[in-house]
């Protein structure tokens, strides 16, 4: 058994997935945290020089927010909720960064009551309700950079025109704001290292721009977008190859001052995730089997609508695989996960489980739709 396949106290997946049903029931994520903690020292390894800032939209269940806060972590917050979660933890608001380009008055206010000072923006009317409700903040303007090869192109609805960036800093100084530097995003789950190389190498011109301007940039912000396997044989391009590339970009652009963060979300927790569901009906049509779990779209699959994801589903029983159809416990046609799936024979109670789905799922699921709960999370 590869060491992959092992559980925190060496047992074998299956036999965690085995116990915790008969001690849960289902359906249950087990988030493993010593695979949160492995992605935070991949991170670290790989870009030393990097800053992590785990964007908390991926996951904000409040223990995974303490493991990463304990490994040193900082993080990335969209809404005034999310960053009331981070600080009811007692974390620094110091540590916090509030990303998101278009946030409204309230969303502000908060943020500067709270003591949350750096923001980023993208546009020019955000920098006065900026400076009027959280005057002196600091502030990253994000720029529009290539999404080729990305699962979500963030491009299409965030990002300035890179050549507006200048402007747009010297704006925000004049308004009384502190203009530290410059963000991107190349989109998640990227594959594609020339978005990186790109993205630093239109960053680097913009810190050269604001220099001569008399303005001295202090940050940069790389984004997240960092790719995991969702299937266990999926190839495709590793997280640190995109890592050495963009050190050796970090070391020839820019200064040995500069700080440099990002925003992982979907690498540092998307793998620790195992969805564990039951079979709760069963029928044949179509020339194949039909079978109802206790899970679908509407709960820890949304990521199959919402992130277009696709998992791999698997079981605990063997045997002769058939075409199957596999769909959740609602009645909305739409809650269907897959209708071309290779399955053994399966039960009424039988295990279908799926793995690398810590990110997004539970955190985008609808709350309660047609009565149905999405997962209890669990820490193991």
């Amino acid at each position: 058994m590869k060491k992959s396949e092992l559980s925190p106290n060496g047992s074998s997946i299956e036999n965690l997935i085995r116990q915790s049903v008969k001690q849960h029931g289902s359906p249950i994520m087990l988030i493993r945290k010593s695979v949160l903690e492995k992605q935070c020292h991949r991170f670290r390894k790989s870009l030393p020089q990097v800053k992590p800032y785990y964007a908390i939209k991926a996951n904000p269940h409040p223990e995974i927010i303490k493991a990463f806060g304990k490994l040193g972590a900082n993080f990335d917050v969209a809404s005034a909720k999310e960053m009331e979660i981070v600080l009811n933890l007692k974390i620094s608001p110091h540590r916090l960064i509030f990303a998101n380009t278009i946030k409204s008055i309230p969303d502000i206010q908060a943020a500067h009551k709270a003591g949350v000072n750096l923001m980023t923006f993208d546009n020019e009317p955000e920098l006065y309700k900026i400076a009027k409700h959280a005057p002196r903040s600091r502030v990253l303007v994000r720029i529009k950079v290539g999404n080729a090869g990305s699962i979500v192109e963030l491009s299409l609805k965030f990002g300035a025109d890179p050549e507006h960036a200048a402007f747009l800093l010297r704006k925000a100084r004049s308004l009384g704001l502190v203009p530290e530097g410059v963000a991107f995003h190349v989109g998640s789950q990227c594959t594609n290292i020339a978005n990186y190389t790109q993205a630093l190498e239109i960053s680097a011109q913009i810190f050269k721009e604001a220099k001569e301007e008399g303005m001295a940039l202090n940050m940069l912000d790389i984004g997240g977008g960092f790719p995991i396997r969702h299937f266990d044989r999926e190839e495709q391009l590793e997280f640190e190859d995109i890592a050495r590339q963009t050190r050796k970009e970090l070391t020839r652009l820019f200064d040995k001052k500069v700080k440099v963060i990002a925003e992982p979300g979907r690498f540092f927790v998307g793998p620790s995730g195992i969805l564990v569901t039951q079979v709760v009906g069963r029928a044949f049509r179509n020339n194949k089997n039909y079978y109802y779990i206790n899970d679908g779209v509407y709960a820890d699959f949304s990521g199959t609508i919402f992130d277009h994801c696709k998992y791999e589903l698997k079981t605990l029983r063997r045997g002769q695989k058939f075409l199957s159809t596999v769909a959740g416990p609602t009645c909305d046609s739409l809650d269907i996960i897959s209708l071309t799936e290779e399955l053994p024979e399966l039960d009424v109670g039988s295990v279908i489980y799926v793995k690398n789905i810590g990110a997004y799922s539970s955190a985008s699921a609808v709350p309660g739709f047609n009565g149905f709960a999405s997962a209890k999370t669990i820490l193991v």
